[in-house]
């Protein structure tokens, strides 16, 4: 039977927290495959430049300026915690390695809550405003006739719906940009995750009152659209039809003034329902028995459970 000192417990933290930083280092996350991840210093970030797409031009006569938008984007970071109890009697009965796992486990929930956050907001994205005031998937996202942004709008999509009744995928599946500085989604992290003890000896109320230590992860973050130039969402079927549609319909996206942006969907962005569609389009070099396929490997596949 071991004796509770504070040594004792100081020693347990450190065997905790080594879990926790093994559980962080095994978590197999994705959103950086879909999301830039941008540092906070403060409450709110204002992505002010999003929506500016400078071009080199010949310079004649006075600059061009296009101004950036007066009200922003704003981030706003929120709070994340995860809290453990350990209780006394597992320390004086030498029981406390059957919480490790446990340990390691909230390390690897904290490596991998970013996924959750931002998928999240992705399967939102049709009732989630963006930087131009849109809907991120919208029919209607205004791109202007000038470079400065004046002059006559043109509406954008970047979502495809079937036809009325025409068929739907069971699904919803996404074509992406990832390739460019700014991904299509944004991970704004202020805090990382940190594994806190809030009881270091067996003198704290709580430890007296309920005769248990308390362990806690702490985060803060955020999640937030970028340019909706860079996603296609679509609900039709996932065929190499479709696929194409959507390719074309990325390759097609202008910044105002009519300038391409020179855009691939190099990301195919599938839940696991539609991942064997998505590797017979994208995945195969031949394709009715030996034709090449003309969308072989033009993108990855991203198969994930986040969007079930």
């Amino acid at each position: 039977m071991a004796i509770v000192t504070p040594a004792l417990v100081k020693s347990l933290f450190v065997s905790f927290n080594k879990a926790f930083q093994d559980g962080l280092k095994v978590a197999d996350s994705d959103y950086t495959k879909i999301a830039t991840v941008i540092k906070s210093t403060t409450a709110t970030n204002i992505y002010a430049w999003l929506g500016q797409f400078p071009q080199m031009r010949e310079w004649v006569g006075a600059r061009i300026i296009k101004d950036m938008k007066t009200d922003g984007y704003g981030i706003t970071n929120k709070l994340y915690e995860a809290t453990v109890g350990v209780p006394r009697t597992a320390i004086e009965d030498d029981s406390v390695g059957v919480y490790l796992p446990v340990m390691t486990e909230a390390g690897r929930s904290a490596g991998v809550y970013p996924d959750e956050h931002i998928f999240a907001l992705l399967k939102a994205g049709e009732t989630s405003l963006c930087y131009d005031g849109q809907n991120f998937f919208d029919t209607e996202h205004p791109v202007a006739a000038n470079v400065d942004g004046t002059g006559a709008i043109t509406p954008v999509s970047n979502l495809l719906t079937p036809a009325s009744g025409d068929p739907a995928s069971p699904a919803p599946w996404y074509l992406m940009c990832t390739k460019r500085a700014l991904k299509p989604l944004i991970f704004q992290e202020r805090i990382k995750p940190d594994l806190k003890a809030k009881t270091s000896d067996d003198t704290s109320d709580h430890v007296f009152m309920n005769d248990e230590f308390l362990y806690g992860v702490r985060a803060r973050s955020a999640v937030g659209f970028g340019f909706w130039q860079f996603c296609v969402k679509s609900t039709k079927p996932l065929t190499a039809e479709n696929y194409q549609e959507a390719y074309t319909l990325l390759r097609n996206m202008v910044a105002d003034g009519g300038r391409p942006l020179n855009i691939k969907g190099d990301l195919l962005v599938v839940p696991p329902t539609l991942a064997e569609a998505a590797r017979k389009i994208v995945g195969v070099a031949t394709i009715n028995g030996g034709e090449d396929n003309p969308n072989y490997k033009l993108s990855d596949i991203l198969d994930t459970a986040w969007l079930i």
